[in-house]
C-alpha cells in the first residue's frame, strides 16, 4: 500500500497559517515572522513533509542547482576551493552538482553538454576550456558560465583567475635576486592558461633582470611527472641551482626527487619555488616558499558575477585576475636586502 504523500496543504492545516506563509518558510530569502517559522517547521517535522525542490523548480523556472565541471582534484588547491565554492553558493540558496571531466576538450564538451540536460542555472568551470560552439549554446540557453582559475581568449566569457603573469614575474625578480648560476623551470600541462601565463611571467622577469632560462622540464600538472623532469634536470653536472615549479603539487614531488633520489640539499644546493600556497606548503616536511592564489577572493568574485547575473540577467562578462603575494619559506629563503 502506498504511502499518501505529505504536501504543504497539510503542514498548512496543522500550523494554522496560510499555503503561501509554508512556502514562504521553506523559500530561502523569503519573508517570515520567527512565530511562523516556527510553527511551520514543527508541523513539518511532525508530519515529515520536506518540500519538492524540483516541483518548485518548474513553477519558478530556477533549478537553484550550479553545475560544477571540474578537470581534476590531486592539485591540493581545488578540493578546498571548491569546499569554499560551495559553501558560499550554499549560503545564497544554490545546490552545486559537481562532474568531473579530465582534460581531454572533447570529454569537457560532452561533460557541459550533460550538465545543461539538468537545467543548472549557472555552470562554473575549475581549469577547464570550453569550445566556442558549447559557449553559444550556453549563452543562447540564458545559462551564465565563469571560468574558474583559467582565463581564455573569449571576451564573451567571465573569469576569475590568479595574476598568473604578473605572478611569475614576481618569482623571476625574487630569484633573480639571489644571483643564481643557471635557473630551471618545471611546466604545467601546456593546455591550461595559468601555465602559460605563469611561464611567460617568468621568462619576463628573468629577460628584465638580465638573465634567461637555462633549463626547461614538463611536469604536466602531475607529481609523478614533475619528478621524472627534475630527475632529468638535475641529475646532470651542469644542473640548475634555482627551479620554479608551476605549482605546489608538482613542487613537492620535485623536492622529495631532490632531497631523497639525488642527494642534494634544499635551499643549499637548490632554491624551489612553487605557485598555490595550498596547506601542505607550511608543513615542516616542505617549507615552500611560493606565490599564493587567494581563494576566498577568486570564489568571491566567482559568486558574486553568478549571481549577479542569475537575478538581475545582465550579461556584460568580467575578466578578473587578483594578484597575491609571495610567501617565503626554508626551500627559497629571502636574499639580503629583499623587498617585494
Amino acid at each position: 500500500m502506498a504511502l499518501e504523500k505529505i504536501t504543504s496543504a497539510d503542514v498548512a492545516r496543522r500550523a494554522g497559517v496560510s499555503q503561501s506563509a509554508v512556502s514562504r518558510v521553506f523559500t530561502k530569502g523569503a519573508s517570515a515572522s520567527d512565530k511562523t517559522v516556527a510553527k511551520v517547521k514543527k508541523a513539518a517535522i511532525e508530519l515529515g513533509y520536506r518540500p519538492n525542490v524540483l516541483a518548485r523548480s518548474l513553477i519558478t523556472g530556477r533549478s537553484r542547482i550550479i553545475g560544477l565541471v571540474v578537470a581534476y582534484l590531486e592539485n591540493h588547491f581545488y578540493p578546498e576551493a571548491l569546499e569554499k565554492l560551495s559553501n558560499a553558493l550554499q549560503e545564497k540558496g544554490y545546490h552545486v552538482l559537481i562532474f568531473m571531466a579530465g582534460k581531454d576538450a572533447a570529454n569537457i564538451d560532452n561533460v557541459v553538454d550533460e550538465i545543461l540536460d539538468y537545467q543548472v542555472d549557472g555552470i562554473v568551470t575549475a581549469s577547464v576550456a570550453l569550445s566556442s560552439d558549447l559557449t553559444r549554446r550556453c549563452a543562447a540557453a540564458g545559462i551564465p558560465v565563469v571560468l574558474f582559475n583559467r582565463a581564455q581568449d573569449d571576451a564573451s566569457l567571465s573569469s576569475v583567475a590568479s595574476a598568473n603573469f604578473q605572478g611569475g614575474r614576481k618569482v623571476a625578480r625574487f630569484l633573480a635576486a639571489h644571483k643564481p648560476k643557471r635557473i630551471g623551470y618545471i611546466a604545467g600541462w601546456e593546455g591550461a592558461s595559468t601555465q602559460r601565463d605563469r611561464e611567460a611571467g617568468f621568462r619576463r622577469g628573468l629577460a628584465e633582470a638580465g638573465l634567461e632560462l637555462a633549463v626547461w622540464g614538463l611536469g604536466n600538472f602531475e607529481m609523478e611527472q614533475a619528478k621524472a623532469a627534475a630527475r632529468e634536470m638535475f641529475g646532470k653536472p651542469d644542473r640548475p641551482d634555482a627551479v620554479f615549479v608551476a605549482n605546489d603539487h608538482m613542487a613537492f614531488g620535485v623536492m622529495d626527487a631532490l632531497r631523497f633520489e639525488l642527494g642534494l640539499r634544499v635551499p643549499q644546493d637548490v632554491l624551489v619555488v612553487g605557485y598555490d600556497d595550498v596547506p601542505p606548503a607550511a608543513w615542516p616536511a616542505y617549507g615552500l616558499t611560493t606565490l599564493r592564489q587567494s581563494a576566498n577572493q577568486m570564489v568571491a568574485r566567482t559568486v558574486e558575477i553568478l549571481m549577479r547575473t542569475i537575478e538581475t540577467g545582465e550579461t556584460q562578462p568580467e575578466q578578473i585576475e587578483i594578484e597575491g603575494p609571495l610567501i617565503i619559506r626554508r626551500s627559497a629563503p629571502a636574499p639580503e636586502g629583499w623587498t617585494e
